[in-house]
């Protein structure tokens, strides 16, 4: 098999992976806080189960780089699709057993199994140069498509799979879908320049972390997904606390599901066309739009078209920011760049999801929103100051020197 053909083979199967893999946070996310509020005593404790998926994915990007690095990226994966089956069982048998930190231990171990789902869209652009890269990225980032459609369906079908334990049965095919992934992620084949090894010592994190480029990139990762999720953790809670139905709130995750994966399709063409910081600073004001739209009321299309937008400016946002952190490293600095930047993204958004349930519990669904404008601004205005100063991306050279 030439090396190309392998590299294409993998993005196949890294796209199958990501459809199954990413189908169970929105089974998190749907439910996380509606068990979280049946099982908690404390309600200001409600999203915790959301909020250690969340910690769990922040936790497990450096064991999961660190396993990528020593036993390659399919042995890797195969451990966290296993890791995936074990959150899901754990958390039904919470569930079950009317134990909330059961329940919470098998959010973190599915947050565990997240960090690794979240590599495959670096692993994407392994073998590739740099105009290819964005392309692949996103191609992979498609797989979220079906992933939008099987998770919330779960939820739909199965909530009462379990008589007497409603949602069990749906964490129970949360973890059937790591047993599927199982299959799909032995056909991963590794790149003929993994095997070999990348030339060169590279960087040290403390480099990375003086490079402007760098911390704008990671800057626009965190509040890209941090609001995401800090919306996206409350929303479910605000639609039944307003009067709407379970199987509503699951089909907004699914419709805003959807719109994160949806332009996937296209985002790599955009961002070869327009800029990755163009892109980005796109997404990033469109997740403020969905804030405007989410602030002008309470009725269920309202809810509905505010996490629709939320999903848009996420795949902008997200996909631009993991484009710009490809730039700003060379092969044998991918371990420390990649891993640095989605520790920090994923442990800041772990504390997002949970503020999220104490904002909303203390000052309403209003406020959560509000929250988004300052944030964005934060990082739109160096966005937009380097695109009318810089304009293009860095050369290679700029990658491989301090």
């Amino acid at each position: 098999m030439t090396a190309r053909r392998s590299v294409n083979r993998n993005i196949v199967v890294l796209t199958l992976a990501q459809a199954l893999g990413a189908a169970g946070p929105p089974i998190v996310f749907s439910l996380g806080g509606l068990v979280g509020q049946r099982l908690s005593e404390d309600p200001a404790l409600i999203t915790l189960p959301v909020s250690l998926f969340n910690l769990g994915l922040a936790l497990g990007t450096l064991p999961a780089g660190a396993l990528v690095r020593r036993g390659g990226r399919r042995n890797a994966y195969l451990l966290g699709a296993l890791l995936g089956v074990a959150g899901g069982c754990l958390a039904a048998a919470g569930i079950i057993l009317e134990s909330f930190a059961a329940f919470c231990l098998g959010t973190f171990a599915s947050g565990a199994y997240a960090a690794f789902v979240q590599s495959y869209r670096f692993a994407a652009a392994d073998g590739l140069e740099e105009p290819q890269r964005a392309k692949a990225i996103s191609f992979v980032m498609v797989g979220g498509l079906l992933a939008a459609v099987i998770g919330p369906q779960i939820v739909i079908w199965t909530k009462g799979a379990v008589e007497g334990a409603p949602f069990a049965g749906s964490f129970l095919g949360q973890a059937a879908l790591g047993l599927l992934a199982l299959p799909v992620l032995l056909l991963l084949r590794q790149p003929a320049a993994e095997r070999s090894g990348p030339r060169g010592e590279g960087r040290s994190l403390g480099a990375f972390l003086r490079m402007p480029r760098y911390i704008l990139a990671v800057g626009a990762g965190v509040v890209s997904y941090g609001l995401m999720t800090f919306v996206m953790t409350a929303a479910p809670i605000a639609m039944v606390g307003h009067g709407h139905s379970v199987d509503h709130a699951a089909l907004g995750i699914q419709w805003h599901v959807l719109a994160m994966f949806g332009p996937s399709f296209f985002t790599g063409q955009l961002i070869a066309r327009f800029g990755k910081e163009t892109i980005t600073a796109a997404g990033l004001l469109l997740i403020a739009g969905s804030a405007v739209l989410a602030l002008t009321g309470l009725g269920l299309h309202t809810f509905w078209g505010s996490l629709i937008l939320l999903g848009l400016g996420w795949n902008f946002g997200f996909i631009g920011a993991t484009a710009m952190i490809t730039d700003c490293h060379s092969p044998a600095e991918r371990g420390v760049a990649q891993g640095a930047n989605d520790f920090i993204v994923f442990g800041l958004v772990a504390a997002a999801s949970f503020f999220s349930g104490s904002l909303l519990h203390s000052s309403g669904w209003s406020m959560v929103n509000w929250v988004v404008f300052p944030a964005v601004a934060l990082v739109v205005v160096p966005l937009l100051w380097r695109i009318g100063s810089a304009g293009s991306a860095p050369t290679l050279v700029s990658r491989t020197k301090p």
